[in-house]
């Protein structure tokens, strides 16, 4: 299986996006550097809004994920709730 990653700055922001990523990802890997912040996932990785809005304590738009975010790796499927990094099995 194939390894989706993503990686955020490192601001306080992130760290609560990271920390949504961790609860609904429970496979998932963080690896903290002094000025990012990348998380490893085997197969998928999906964002959810409603979670990083109970992390954050206001509402989010998961557009503003591009805003602290470095780099990826996988396919991406998005919609107004979801966030999703994957590698089809084709």
């Amino acid at each position: 299986m194939s390894t989706v990653f993503i990686a955020f700055q490192t601001n306080e922001t992130s760290r609560m996006i990271v920390e949504a990523i961790t609860d609904d990802n429970p496979e998932a890997v963080v690896n903290e550097q002094p000025a990012m912040v990348k998380v490893d996932a085997p197969g998928t990785l999906t964002v959810h809004r409603a979670t990083v809005e109970d992390k954050l304590g206001r509402s989010f738009d998961l557009q503003e994920l591009h805003v602290h975010l470095i780099t990826l790796s996988g396919h991406i499927d998005e919609s107004d709730d979801e966030f999703t990094l994957s590698w089809n099995a084709n």
